[in-house]
């Protein structure tokens, strides 16, 4: 793994420890830098703040989904992503509650408005309306999920939200 890897990874694994303890507004980037043994310098090098790096984080990990789902269905990514949204949930819970310019969640929109615009084929005058309607009716349902005090198990939720899905067909079909 080369330099800037393993630089950017003990910034993460720092952050990740700190948001289990302390509201992120308190996490400051001394705090991050402290915590993994590295210079502020450094981090600034990688990350622009600590929005970047929570980002990043995100990318990174969802990267290794895409990669190791790359053959199957978008639902079946789909899946994936919950799944690892839940097993990660300490960190992904305080994460989607960030607030302000950079937050993780206008990150999680963009990149879900991304990959459902490939995934759904949407096209024609609506298609910005319907991405912006989807994106966000994902982001706050999987931000209510992962916040609630009794989080179902992914395959719960999943079953839910394919409910929804399939309303939605009844609903447009009639």
């Amino acid at each position: 793994m080369a330099d800037s890897n393993i630089t950017k990874r003990a910034l993460a694994s720092a952050l990740k420890e700190l948001m289990t303890e302390e509201p992120f507004s308190k996490i400051s980037v001394a705090g991050i830098c402290e915590r993994c043994g590295i210079n502020r310098k450094s981090f600034y090098y990688h990350f622009k703040d600590k929005y970047d790096l929570v980002n990043w984080i995100f990318d990174s990990e969802f990267l290794l989904i895409v990669r190791d789902n790359s053959a199957k269905t978008s639902w079946e990514l789909f899946d994936a992503l919950c799944h690892y949204l839940y097993d990660n949930r300490k960190f992904y819970k305080p994460a989607l509650q960030i607030e302000g310019q950079n937050s993780f969640s206008d990150h999680f929109r963009e990149m879900l408005r991304v990959s459902l615009r490939s995934s759904l084929g949407l096209l024609g005058e609506y298609e910005d309306f319907q991405l912006n309607f989807y994106s966000d009716a994902l982001v706050c349902t999987i931000e209510r999920w992962l916040t609630s005090k009794k989080c179902d198990a992914p395959d719960e939720f999943l079953k839910k939200i394919a409910s929804c899905a399939n309303g939605f067909r009844k609903v447009s079909s009639s």
